[in-house]
């Protein structure tokens, strides 16, 4: 997968033809989604209802109601979820409709699986944010737009002052940061009115530990009495 996937993709199949979604299932496995796969438009309407999915590819003729209907529930979750349909309806109209309603591709039966992949990782880049809108660091990935950061597969759960520092430090990376520097940028806080630091320290000490306790390495170094740096070969 691209650099924009390195977190776990989750992905919702529906598609009420058996034959094909095994096909589809099982090769998207095989590119290391993960895949949950539905038959029928009740079954996909309580997944959508209560997990959250980075993609779903919805069939339009369900056995039991419409996949365009999914998209507007898929909508009133008001999440960044990539929506592409994959229908044997190859009318214009068809096609305008499902665009209309929110979805955010179009494929029409039958399609190559690589091609379908490759649909996925451009909805997906729209959606996430292209690698411009990521930082990344040897095993670590941080995400600015999604509030998101990651070591190999595995997602932080960081504070939002812990992200903002990762983010900062990462940004300048093998650059001294002065603990005035950080301050200010993450507190707006004046020189005179930080006589003591600890509360960066503290910061720095959480972050440091989530980070390693999730397999990434020790990159912020502690500059004695000056600041930190994010080093890297």
């Amino acid at each position: 997968m691209s650099k924009v996937e390195m977190k776990e993709v989750r992905v919702l199949l529906v598609e009420d033809e058996y034959q094909l979604l095994k096909a589809i299932r099982t090769f998207l496995e095989e590119e290391k989604y993960v895949v949950v796969a539905v038959e029928t438009y009740r079954s996909a309407q309580q997944e959508i209802k209560n997990e959250n999915y980075d993609v779903c590819l919805i069939d339009i003729n369900l056995p039991d109601g419409s996949g365009n209907s999914l998209i507007n529930l898929i909508k009133s979750k008001q999440q960044k979820t990539g929506i592409i349909i994959i229908s044997s309806h190859n009318m214009t109209e068809d096609k305008v409709q499902s665009l209309d309603l929110g979805a955010d591709d179009y494929l029409t039966k039958p399609f190559d699986l690589h091609e379908l992949n490759a649909r996925i990782r451009s909805v997906l880049r729209r959606k996430l944010g292209d690698s411009r809108h990521q930082v990344v660091s040897e095993s670590i990935s941080v995400y600015p737009n999604e509030f998101k950061a990651f070591v190999h597969d595995v997602e932080l759960e960081l504070t939002k002052k812990e992200f903002e520092m990762l983010l900062y430090l990462m940004s300048n990376k093998n650059r001294l940061i002065t603990k005035e520097s950080l301050a200010a940028h993450l507190w707006g806080i004046s020189i005179e009115f930080s006589d003591n630091y600890d509360y960066i320290y503290t910061h720095v000490k959480n972050l440091r530990k989530k980070l390693m306790n999730a397999g990434a390495t020790d990159n912020i170094k502690n500059v004695h009495g000056i600041g930190y740096r994010f080093e890297v070969a």
